[in-house]
């Protein structure tokens, strides 16, 4: 049985403003989480996802200790967080392709800060194994001011390793990489929780990143939860499917066909792309023969985590 590594328990962020109107206080109130509730378990990488205003940045703010909740629990380790607790904190690390380091020290200096501060065993070999990991040995002596942003990212993420965490919260940590470094940090990720059981809790807009390195999705819109499942599940949520098809012969009957059935479709070129569902799908196959149409290269395009995504996204806007 694995170890239950974060509890979050009806954790919510209300943020009050007060303004004059008339010479009277008005106070004005907005829910950034509202009553979210998860669980990682050890060697879990959970997603956290969500449109823009979610509450995601809340949530890890409250999460790191850097906000304090207006209500709710967050437990790490079945211990209470409180207080930004030491020994607590010591098993946890935070990354963000969006955060920086003190720019005129080098990177050995700033590493070496953190491992002074976590208390590191041989930190002048941890640090040059992890820029070693990350591609970015040769920039030890340089300042962070620098150095680019993909190569600062990289520090960032050797910071984060720097404490033999068993929980990270990693914000976009891909951001800023170009797309061979990306998939190696990726890969690193997922050693990390294969071998030693480091559970991680990760936000992207890189949808494919996400379906490929996340066990489970948590999905908030509007402060509050409103999916949990593997990305393959809530993929499944969409219901329509595109069947697309290679017309190699009679173009007008298939068009007069799905024209009369009110199906939703488009051609570009000989190729038909037509929306459709799982159930009705044989039946249009079967129907298209039956009138006559010839065709090849049947593709079914099935939904994605993005579609999921953007179906969200375009509900939060309305």
């Amino acid at each position: 049985m694995t170890d239950n590594v974060l509890k979050v328990t009806n954790l919510t962020k209300i943020f009050t403003s007060w303004s004059l109107k008339k010479l009277k206080p008005i106070k004005t109130s907005f829910t950034a989480v509202d009553q979210l509730c998860f669980e990682i378990n050890e060697g879990e990488i959970i997603g956290l996802l969500g449109p823009n205003g979610a509450g995601k940045t809340t949530t890890a703010q409250m999460l790191i200790g850097c906000l304090t909740p207006t209500k709710g629990k967050i437990s790490y380790f079945n211990q209470p967080f409180l207080n930004r607790d030491p020994a607590i904190m010591q098993k946890l690390n935070f990354a963000s392709a969006y955060s920086d380091l003190p720019r005129r020290m080098t990177v050995e200096e700033n590493l070496d800060v953190f491992a002074r501060l976590y208390q590191v065993p041989n930190r002048k070999k941890r640090i040059q194994e992890l820029l070693t990991t990350f591609e970015v040995a040769d920039l030890i002596k340089k300042p962070v001011a620098s150095l680019s942003s993909g190569q600062k990212t990289r520090v960032i993420l050797a910071k984060a390793f720097i404490n033999y965490p068993r929980l990270l919260l990693l914000d976009e940590p891909t951001a800023s990489l170009d797309p061979e470094i990306a998939v190696k940090v990726r890969q690193f990720l997922i050693k990390q929780r294969d071998e030693y059981g480091v559970a991680m809790l990760f936000t992207s807009h890189n949808m494919k990143e996400v379906e490929d390195i996340c066990d489970r999705i948590i999905f908030l819109n509007h402060g509050r939860k409103i999916a949990e499942d593997t990305p393959t599940g809530l993929a499944k949520r969409i219901k329509k499917i595109k069947l697309k098809i290679l017309v190699v012969a009679n173009q007008d009957k298939a068009e007069t066909y799905l024209t009369h059935k009110n199906a939703r479709f488009y051609w570009k070129k000989n190729h038909l792309t037509i929306n459709t569902s799982d159930q009705q799908l044989p039946k249009i196959i079967y129907r298209l023969s039956e009138q006559g149409v010839r065709y090849k290269n049947i593709e079914v395009i099935r939904p994605s985590l993005e579609d999921f995504f953007l179906k969200i996204a375009k509900e939060a806007k309305q």
